[in-house]
């Protein structure tokens, strides 16, 4: 295959818009992208002024409401309060479609009638270049992810009020399409507190800075200070009568002061195991619940506030905090495991602790010669403490006679402190042409820590489940991230936009990255525009992904992944890891064929080089000899051909293109109320444009991982709404197709011997095209009770079973790596919303 340099060869039709928009300069981030809206004004309801939005902006100036706003002439106002006074009329929507870049807005609203209680399915079930897995394996069931674009979760940037959000610090450990990944846990922030979503799809890394390969959402918290709301909804997956969820919700808006505002808001979640249950071949019943989904309870708060000290100095922040309790099943172990213990079999039980938290404090201001200034501060952390339990150890009671049955098996945490000073300054020139500019420095400190277990978690391989943590393997890691940037938008022509910025960042362990983005907007008639980015990234290897260690162990096999820069790791020809590179370019149209229908189209394409991905599983002797150099021992009688031993590497430079497709009509029908249609489209396809090879020549991905980076995700996916409010009553009706997907999975013991858990043979799996229907009713009961009933895959459509020679012990019979099509099949609920 070819190999991928340093620059990249375009479609055409990228190039020839971009020519059309003529010269571009580099994109502004999310902030300009969004125009604005990613740090959105919001209308000060105490006042009836506008005020800007707390976020770290690169534009940000407050504007008293006798500012002069600037119109163009053949577009909706696409810039925000940022620079200039927005009045109310102008919704975020609007900047949304007036901006450079392809921006999509997601309100309150909109995710409340999905009937999802988390942030992430939500957004999945709304916008097309979002994906879910239908489920994760052990502790990656414990936290949320999604894949925009199919790519990985790590190429997704997650900003709060404009503001870079912490990661988790559970890293997906499990063979799969997010292995590696340990990205933003949407789910730890309250849906009560959130106003709107705004979900770019480009690359933004010259404002906000690495990771956002794939494109960055901006979660915007709630500033209504006249809020008093709170929600409850309960459902269940009534096909197989569990999956029972409930959730309670509230959100407060407060005034402080006359011109400040304070809004607190909350969430309290559960969930039951849902549980689908196959035919163990070993035992002949339905006895492994390992094809699940996790019980979890979860309680979330956030604060969101701000207050303007003196005209010219606001402060603003806002906290956010969470607490998770979760719990997995494992494999069955039949009886003769542990019959001591265990005489009728059991399943290890995988349970997290987890505690999440951020805090954010600015100020801004303004300086002489109209120059504003931005400065603020976020500490966020993620702390996981692992547990497991309904198991125990044959080794360990062979020599002491008796085994713990619950063990402290691990700790993980992982820090980030953001420091931000912004400065910015808008230059008139003439009507319609300006200059806004923006520069500014930022500090980031990142911390990885890893807590060793029990001793006898670890005690001959541990307990049957997976191994606790060795002290020869825990530890702590730090790093320090410097960066400066420039950010402009430009106005030379009334009907032209141009966004140029470029960033310089350093990383003491991963060296140094220069990204920029060139954006423009050209508006040829007054519904009709073209647009155009191009823009370079970079990602630098997590500091989970250099330092991670785990060893799981099954009835008949172990799996080990090591620290990349391990003496372990490097007996398998470990190398040391370097940072993932993009280009990334799109075009598109922006046109209103007719009032009140808005359609954009946009085609892009992203390079990324020197993808970090697990390398080709290493088994037998190896395998074991790499295990036993961590410190490590593994239980006796395990067959060596299903001892494998991994680690992080740049496995393959790809090549993602792709088409998308929105448009909404809004509808009045008179007497027959209103009625809002939508369509969203997404087409897109990963191919291998380079495969990195060992010091031997052969390749360091395996067909099941190139699949995993390829095919793992729908090739497309539509999303068809409607939703129709008649006096007292509204129903939303929507239509969900997922487009086929691929991936080529393991053999297992029920295959013929010479397959069993090959890694070079595999089974090509298709999840063929499926249809989703999802409905809700709601009825407005009294000025302040809102009531809706609803069902989620209406008619319970799942996805293929896999062959029996494919599935473990015959209980294992879905694909958990496919994205899109749930398991779970049908969900129906009921909610009630009353405002105070």
């Amino acid at each position: 295959m070819p190999r991928l340099h340093g620059s990249h060869r375009l479609p055409a039709s990228l190039l020839s818009l971009s020519w059309l928009m003529g010269s571009c300069g580099m994109g502004l981030g999310l902030a300009t992208a969004l125009s604005g809206s990613l740090s959105t004004a919001r209308a000060a309801t105490v006042t009836g002024t506008t005020t800007t939005s707390p976020a770290a902006s690169k534009k940000t100036q407050a504007r008293k409401s006798t500012s002069t706003t600037r119109h163009r002439p053949h577009a909706i106002n696409a810039r925000s309060a940022e620079h200039l006074t927005v009045h109310r009329t102008n919704t975020p929507l609007k900047r949304a479609r007036a901006s450079t870049s392809p921006v999509d807005i997601v309100t309150a609203q909109q995710l409340q009638r999905t009937g999802q209680l988390n942030v992430a399915e939500a957004l999945a079930r709304i916008n097309p270049s979002i994906t879910i897995s239908a489920a994760g394996y052990d502790a990656s069931a414990l936290t949320s992810s999604i894949r925009l674009r199919g790519l990985n979760p790590n190429h997704t940037l997650v900003l709060v009020n404009g503001i870079r959000r912490h990661t988790t610090a559970n890293i997906s450990a499990d063979s799969g399409p997010e292995e590696g990944s340990s990205p933003v846990d949407l789910n730890m922030i309250p849906p009560e507190a959130i106003d709107h979503i705004e979900i770019l799809r480009d690359g933004a890394a010259s404002r906000y800075g690495a990771d956002g390969l794939a494109g960055v959402i901006n979660i915007v918290l709630k500033k209504d200070v006249r809020s008093s709301d709170i929600d409850a909804q309960t459902g269940a997956n009534a096909y197989n009568g569990d999956g029972w969820q409930y959730q309670f919700g509230f959100d407060k808006g407060l005034a402080l002061g006359e011109d400040g505002y304070v809004n607190l808001a909350g969430q309290m979640y559960h969930t039951d195991h849902f549980i689908q249950k196959g035919l163990d071949v070993r035992t002949n019943r339905y006895d492994d619940p390992a094809l699940s989904l996790a019980e979890e309870t979860r309680q979330t708060l956030s604060l969101n506030f701000g207050k303007h000290f003196t005209q010219s100095l606001e402060g603003y922040g806002f906290v956010t905090y969470a607490h998770r309790h979760g719990e997995g099943f494992q494999d069955y172990r039949t009886p003769d495991t542990f019959p001591q213990y265990y005489p009728d079999g059991f399943s290890p039980i995988e349970a997290m602790e987890e505690q999440d938290y951020a805090v954010t404090l600015g100020l801004k201001g303004r300086l002489p010669a109209g120059f504003h200034w931005d400065a603020n501060t976020t500490y966020g952390a993620d702390d996981d403490h692992m547990t497991l339990k309904n198991s125990g150890s044959p080794a360990y009671y062979a020599d002491y006679g008796t085994s713990p049955t619950k063990v402290r098996t691990e700790r993980f945490k992982n820090e980030q402190w953001n420091n931000t000073l912004n400065i910015s300054r808008r230059f008139a020139f003439a009507p319609g042409r300006s200059l806004d500019l923006s520069f500014g420095a930022q500090h980031r400190l990142e911390k990885y820590t890893i807590g060793a277990g029990e001793p006898a978690s670890y005690y001959k391989g541990g307990l049957q489940g997976f191994a606790g943590l060795m002290p020869q393997n825990a530890g702590s890691w730090t790093r320090n991230v410097w960066a400066g940037y420039i950010d402009a938008d430009f106005h030379p022509l009334r009907h032209l936009d141009v966004d140029f910025g470029g960033r310089y960042e350093h990383y003491t362990d991963s060296g140094n990255a220069e990204t920029g983005k060139i954006a423009a907007r050209y508006d040829v008639t007054k519904r009709f525009a073209l647009r155009a980015t191009i823009s370079n990234g970079y990602r630098a290897p997590t500091l989970l992904e250099q330092h991670y260690s785990v060893l799981s162990v099954i009835p008949n096999g172990a799996s080990a992944s090591l620290p990349v820069s391990s003496a372990a790791a490097s007996s398998l020809g470990a190398q040391r890891l370097k940072a993932e590179r993009s280009t990334n370019a799109s075009g598109g149209i922006v046109l209103e064929p007719v009032t009140n229908l808005h359609v954009s189209a946009d085609v892009y394409q992203i390079n990324i080089r020197n993808r970090i991905s697990p390398g080709g599983s290493f088994q037998g002797s190896a395998a074991e000899n790499a295990i036993a150099l961590m410190g490590a021992s593994l239980p006796g009688g395990l067959d060596p051909d299903n001892v494998t031993a991994t680690y992080f590497t740049n496995g393959a430079s790809t090549r993602t293109q792709g088409l998308d497709i929105m448009a909404d009509y809004a509808l009045k029908l008179h007497r027959y109320g209103s009625l809002n249609l939508s369509l969203a489209l997404n087409l897109n396809r990963t191919r291998i444009h380079h495969l990195n090879t060992y010091a031997d020549g052969s390749p360091i991905l395996n067909a099941q991982q190139i699949g995993y980076l390829t095919t793992a995700s729908p090739r497309s996916k539509i999303v068809l709404n409607a939703y129709w409010k008649l006096n007292r009553w509204n129903v939303n009706l929507r239509q969900t197709r997922y487009g086929e997907t691929v991936n080529n999975v393991t053999y297992q013991d029920q295959a013929p011997a010479a397959l069993q858990y090959s890694q070079s043979q595999f089974h090509r799996f298709v999840n063929t095209p499926a249809w989703l229907t999802d409905l809700e009713v709601g009825f407005q009961a009294t000025k302040r009770i809102h009531l809706a009933v609803g069902g989620n895959n209406l008619f319970n459509v799942r996805p293929r079973r896999m062959p029996l020679e494919n599935s473990y012990t015959g209980s294992l019979f879905y694909d958990n790596n496919s994205a899109g099509i749930p398991m779970t099949g049908g969900y129906y609920y009921g909610r009630i919303n009353i405002s105070l």
